[in-house]
């Protein structure tokens, strides 16, 4: 939908602007983070592009993004929103803390294994190189930050080898150390996702290690939603004492995402028939879809924000927003945008740095239609939750 656009990096809400080169400084407290701006409820998604129908705010005339981009010069992006090039596929992402001004994030190459930090106007580097088995659709398929990262910086991965999936855990200096492993690997299914509850847990999404039965086997860990310590063990409130288990039933898992206040957590799954999308609930079985796409777009990853859950489609090559009500139901069907001319292809993990700023990874060489910059990593400004644009 061209009507339907997404405000990128280098575009300005309220008084955020992304330009600029990043830092790593720390998170700021609550109190100092900018709430999203108030919207019309009874409006759709309606982000927009940089430079188009947006006015510069005062004092920032000079940053306002150009109306046109002229297109990738080899590694080279023009985009404002564009902060990494030149990347292997892109299977997940991991906003680093900050104010979303200038935005730091890892992202995690699938068939190569490594973990980069990138962001703007600076070469990416590489965190840690991971042994992958990309024998199957597995590899280095999920990565986020512990719970506590500001006190142990810690980072997380899920990678397939050549015996199992498992996660590990890498800390800074030290050699990548494997904290839950025997989750199984088959000759598909082996893709997991990873995420933050928002409430200090880790969350794992594992694939059915292509056995249907494995998710309702409660003596494998495929299939399943896994809530850890950064110990990778059972978080200690989990529903059942000393269980990892929270949820059985996935097959082909995306994303998982929770809400920056951990209130509602989603996930992304695929099935033999449908992209689908659950609504997860500690103690509580999946149970139907919360919403499904019978044409498959590849729904990947997801982010969830007051007022909208937004997920990534890497078939579709586009973004979509599902409308949330107050009741956490949804007002009607996705909105589509960053689609063909507007968008960057083939998207795939997106993490929220806040309410405010998104950064994603796309997956353009996998089956996508590349350009010379691919792939890339960019930042998404999701303003449109209802209401749409910013004035």
């Amino acid at each position: 939908m061209s009507g339907r656009r997404v405000v990128l990096a280098g575009c300005l809400v309220g008084s955020l602007v992304l330009a600029g080169c990043a830092t790593f400084a720390p998170q700021p407290p609550p109190e100092s983070w900018r709430p999203p701006d108030s919207f019309t409820p009874q409006a759709g998604p309606e982000p927009q592009v940089p430079g188009e129908g947006t006015a510069p705010q005062d004092g920032a005339q000079d940053q306002a993004a150009p109306t046109s981009v002229p297109p990738p010069d080899g590694c080279t992006d023009f985009h404002p929103a564009v902060i990494a090039t030149c990347l292997n596929p892109v299977a997940a992402v991991a906003a680093l803390p900050g104010d979303g001004s200038d935005p730091v994030a890892l992202v995690a190459e699938r068939t190569t294994g490594r973990i980069l930090r990138v962001r703007k106007n600076t070469e990416p580097v590489v965190v840690a190189t991971l042994p992958v088995d990309t024998g199957t659709d597995g590899g280095l398929t999920g990565v986020a930050l512990s719970p506590n990262f500001l006190e142990d910086r810690l980072i997380f991965a899920y990678i397939t080898t050549a015996t199992d999936n498992r996660l590990v855990r890498i800390a800074p200096g030290d050699t990548p150390k494997p904290v839950l492993t025997g989750i199984p690997r088959g000759a598909t299914g082996n893709r997991g996702a990873l995420g933050l509850d928002h409430r200090g847990a880790l969350l794992l999404a594992t694939g059915d290690a292509g056995n249907p039965a494995a998710p309702l086997d409660p003596n494998s860990l495929a299939g399943k939603v896994l809530r850890l310590s950064a110990a990778g063990k059972p978080a200690e409130d989990n529903p059942v004492k000393d269980s990892a288990v929270v949820a059985s039933g996935l097959h082909a898992p995306g994303g998982v995402c929770a809400s920056l206040d951990g209130s509602r957590i989603w996930l992304t799954d695929r099935d033999e028939r449908r992209d689908l999308l659950f609504r997860l609930q500690y103690g509580r079985p999946l149970g139907e879809p919360a919403w499904t796409w019978p044409d498959r777009p590849g729904i990947t990853g997801c982010a969830s924000t007051p007022d909208t859950v937004w997920v990534t489609a890497s078939v579709a090559a586009n973004l979509q927003g599902l409308p949330l009500a107050a009741d956490g139901t949804f007002r009607g069907k996705p909105q589509i945008t960053l689609q063909n001319q507007d968008g960057f292809g083939r998207l795939s993990g997106i993490d929220l740095i806040n309410q405010s700023v998104a950064v994603a990874g796309t997956v353009n060489k996998d089956g996508g239609t590349p350009v010379s910059s691919d792939d890339r990593a960019v930042v998404i400004v999701p303003a449109g939750g209802p209401g749409g644009s910013v004035d």
